[in-house]
């Protein structure tokens, strides 16, 4: 049977979701990360888009590009909340439906034609769904295989259909520019084109020794691509490998007071996530990028994981205490990593001899303020080392 592939990605997410929620700023270039001068682009919209503006643009830059714009901070639950309603909706139509991030996903399509009619009447209903549930609108493309399903969704954004279909699934993968290809950066582009490489498949051209030289081992995945071929599976439920949270500060600080501060609310919030998700991790890395953008990662394993907010917080303090803080930094953040499930590591890790008693009380402690702050918001509970002196 021939494998059918969906790629669904959302039309300016984040963008598209402020303009949802404040109707006032339909229609006008909302440019979501802030307004720090400091910051990054985290999503445009297509108003701010025609002005150059893209996501991961510092936001000085996007200043310069959209003076008028409208800049505001990302608001990530409300946007989560938004792509769980998304992922619910396609999970009515595959059983294999793998979340690639917040606002795209990949369905295997493969056999359920004769549940959902052809593929143009699926990507149809799940638009028509996915607009009447959230207001919002996608991008859709169906193609063979992963890799072709995404340049379909890409080629006709916004609210978009493409179906690529078999017979030419080759010789629209041959045709295509290499700078449109997933994975491909800028870097490898201009490689490329010093070899006179343009397209897909003007690859298919070039001796593979010079192509080998050029970009290593990417030149097989390329190589495979320019024949529209890519066997990469559609994966379900892809799971972490870190739940992380990190800060950029407004002015460069190495005052230990406001890194140590700073850690505690982000071992707060990683606690909370790894709590909910009720799992675990044996392993705490520090994150630090200093005023000159040099980074800096310390990290810490033990043998019993953990999701205490206390527990994780002791081992990264103990990292930034190892620290040289005589340079000072725009950047701090913790990520925990190596997780079990809270089932298979019910007991919690020891830090220091004879707080077993002292750690069984504080989570009994945590649970309650995860639950205050589910209801009430982050400000509703805070410990009293956060408060500042009046």
């Amino acid at each position: 049977m021939e494998r059918i592939v969906l790629h669904i990605d959302m039309d300016a997410f984040y963008a598209s979701v402020e303009q949802l929620d404040h109707p006032e700023l339909r229609g006008k270039p909302v440019i979501v990360g802030g307004s720090s001068n400091r910051g990054v682009v985290s999503a445009a919209s297509y108003e701010a888009r025609k002005f150059g503006v893209r996501s991961a643009m510092p936001i000085f830059q996007a200043k310069r590009r959209c003076p008028h714009g409208i800049f505001v901070p990302v608001r990530m639950s409300r946007y989560k909340e938004m792509s769980n309603q998304v992922m619910g909706i396609l999970e009515r139509y595959s059983p294999t439906v793998e979340q690639v991030s917040i606002d795209e996903a990949y369905l295997d399509l493969t056999g359920v034609e004769h549940l959902h009619g052809s593929l143009e009447q699926i990507a149809r209903r799940i638009k028509e769904e996915i607009r009447s549930v959230t207001s919002l609108s996608c991008s859709v493309g169906i193609a063979r295989n992963k890799f072709l399903a995404k340049v379909a969704s890409e080629s006709n954004k916004p609210d978009g259909l493409t179906i690529i279909p078999s017979r030419e699934t080759a010789k629209i993968a041959q045709s295509l520019p290499v700078g449109k290809v997933p994975g491909v950066g800028k870097k490898t582009v201009d490689r490329l084109a010093n070899l006179n490489v343009i397209t897909l498949g003007d690859l298919l051209a070039l001796p593979e020794p010079a192509l080998l030289k050029a970009l290593g081992k990417f030149a097989y995945t390329l190589l495979e691509f320019a024949k529209g071929t890519d066997d990469s599976p559609v994966v379900s439920h892809t799971d972490a490998k870190s739940i992380s949270s990190e800060e950029t500060f407004e002015e460069n600080t190495n005052d230990f007071e406001v890194l140590r501060k700073t850690l505690l609310v982000q071992a707060e919030e990683v606690g909370r996530r790894l709590r909910r998700t009720e799992l675990k991790g044996s392993t705490v890395t520090l994150k630090l990028r200093r005023a000159d953008f040099v980074r800096i990662t310390r990290s810490i394993s033990f043998s019993e994981p953990s999701n205490s907010t206390n527990t994780l917080y002791a081992w990264a303090l103990k990292l930034l205490e190892a620290v040289d803080l005589s340079e000072k930094f725009r950047l701090i953040g913790i990520a925990v990593s190596g997780f079990a499930k809270t089932q298979s590591a019910a007991t919690q890790l020891n830090l220091f001899a004879g707080e077993s008693r002292r750690e069984d009380s504080w989570r009994e402690v945590e649970k309650a303020m995860d639950s205050i702050t589910e209801k009430f918001g982050h400000e509703a509970i805070r410990r009293g080392t956060l408060i500042e002196d009046e």
